[in-house]
Formats: C-alpha cells, sequence, structure tokens
C-alpha cells in the first residue's frame, strides 16, 4: 500500500506521519528535535517502513520558500542550535529522490489543515495563529498557502504598548513584537507564575488579550481572511478567548465590517493535529500537481 507522508517539524519535537488516501493516519510517531543529524535519523527509520509516495514538511523557521533561491528549503536564521542555515528539505530529498514533496511553514501546514479539514472547512481563505512559547501564524487565501518574498512572519509585528504594561519583551530580535509581549513565557516572566496556573481574574490576562485583539484587527485589515483560527498552549482558556474578541471588537472600533467575533475568532478544531493533517494535504496536493 501507498502512504502519503507528513512531517510537523518544530523546535522541540518532530511529529511524523503516514495516512491513506483519505487522510486517515494510520502511523505516527514523536521525535525530539535535536541535532539535524540525530533527528533526520530517526526520520528516516521512520519513514523508510512505509512506501512514501509523497510527503509534505511543515517547519519551524523562518525557511527558504523561494524556489529561485540557494536558500530553498533551508531553514534559516533559527536561535535552534545546528539548524541555523541547515538544508533540511535537501537532505529529505537526498534520501527520497523519486517523490514530490510540499514544503512550507509548520503554521502555514495548520492554517491549511484547518480551512481543508478543521474550523474553516468550506471556506476559501483563514489565517491561523498559534499561541504558545512563541508566536507563529499561518495564511491561506483562496486555497492556496499565502507567501511573497518570504512566508507571513506574523508573530513579530510590532504592537501598540498597553498603558499599564512596561514589559520590555522576550523577543531575542525584537524584544517588545507580538511575540516577545504576548507569547507564553512573558506570562511567567511578568508574573512569576506560569500561564496554566494564573487565575482567570490576575489582570495579565487583559493585557494578553490586548495584544492578541489588536494583532487579529491588524491581521483583518491587512489579509481580510473569511475567518481566524487560534490554537496552541496559551489558547486553552475560555475567559482569554472572550477577552480577545472583546479586544478585537473594541480596537476595530467600527471601522471594517466583520462575521460577528464569536463566529470570525475561533479556536481550532483539530487541536494539536492541524499541523500534521496539513503537512498530508499538501503532499497529496503535491503529487496531485507531479
Amino acid at each position: 500500500m501507498a502512504y502519503y507522508g507528513g512531517i510537523e517539524a518544530g523546535g522541540t519535537k518532530f511529529v511524523c506521519a503516514i495516512s491513506d488516501e483519505n487522510f486517515n493516519i494510520l502511523e505516527k510517531t514523536s521525535i525530539p528535535t535535536t541535532t539535524p543529524e540525530e533527528t533526520l535519523d530517526q526520520v528516516f527509520a521512520f519513514f523508510d517502513q512505509f512506501e512514501i509516495v509523497a510527503m509534505g514538511i511543515g517547519s519551524f523557521g523562518p525557511i527558504g520558500i523561494d524556489p529561485a533561491k540557494d536558500s530553498y528549503g533551508y531553514v534559516l536564521a533559527t536561535p535552534k542550535k545546528g539548524w541555523a542555515q541547515y538544508d533540511f528539505l535537501g537532505n529529505m530529498k537526498e534520501h527520497y529522490p523519486t517523490i514530490p514533496f510540499a514544503w512550507t511553514t509548520d503554521v502555514n501546514a495548520a492554517a491549511y489543515g484547518e480551512l481543508k479539514k478543521g474550523a474553516a472547512q468550506g471556506k476559501k481563505s483563514c489565517l491561523y495563529l498559534t499561541v504558545g512559547t512563541g508566536i507563529g501564524g499561518g495564511v491561506v487565501i483562496d486555497g492556496k498557502v499565502f507567501s511573497g518574498i518570504s512566508h507571513p512572519e506574523t508573530g513579530h509585528i510590532h504592537v501598540k504598548r498597553h498603558p499599564d504594561d512596561d514589559y520590555e519583551g522576550t523577543c531575542p530580535f525584537h524584544k517588545d513584537c507580538l511575540e516577545g509581549l504576548a507569547a507564553g513565557p512573558s506570562l511567567e516572566a511578568r508574573t512569576g507564575i506560569k500561564g496554566q496556573d494564573l487565575p482567570e481574574d490576575h489582570p495579565v490576562w487583559d493585557i494578553q488579550a490586548y495584544y492578541i485583539g489588536q494583532a487579529l484587527m491588524t491581521y483583518a485589515l491587512t489579509f481580510a481572511p473569511e475567518m481566524m483560527i487560534l490554537g496552541g498552549g496559551v489558547m486553552n482558556q475560555d475567559h482569554l478567548l472572550l477577552k480577545i474578541r472583546q479586544q478585537f471588537v473594541a480596537q476595530m472600533n467600527g471601522y471594517m465590517e466583520t462575521p460577528s467575533a464569536s463566529e470570525y475568532i475561533v479556536r481550532w478544531a483539530l487541536p494539536n493535529e492541524s499541523g500534521i493533517i496539513g503537512c498530508l494535504l499538501l503532499a497529496a496536493d503535491a503529487l496531485a500537481e507531479a
């Protein structure tokens, strides 16, 4: 039997899976992200067991996505030790030279998974934002993963500061970008308490919602997606989702007409599966195009 292969490549772990032609996941494994050599040895050991006809890779980034450039297929300026300027796709193609590959970011893959099989089914466009250890976003427009000179880096936009917030930010590149001010580590850095242990009435949640709601307003004004989907560990709180919707409405202030916030800003429908399902779907697309 022939299978689609998918790799959701994160900075902490690689999720590898195979599916049948209906995208039913038949085998899956999780591999710790260590050095590129050690990690790919385990990736190859998993996929070598099966007859793979195409593979989709959604990688942590930034990554090179322009086939005309020498950096295509590379992981670029990542702080992950050993992975900066690593030819990830090239090494995969060297091991599996006869199959087509789809290559994008992990969050683009998740956005595609949510569009085709998750919260945005029936839509032609969506934005997916993951809020966890970092913040990243993927965009699908007209049913296709969006890209330009690079892929969107929605976690690194600058946001207007909350008037009660003087925290400097955690981002090693920008300090007080969205990721620096609103990703999970910023909660603990401000309060000394891990996000999952913070009480619902802690004022830091209002600051968090202010930044994420503001970012979603920016994405709505920029991409005008039909739906915006939130995932990641920080989003496992109903009260935070409610506050984000309220901030989005307040900061948009009636300027752009959107669906109601409860329909427009939703939680992921494929928790912890969006990315790998998106990778398998993209593998099928790659085979069809080939």
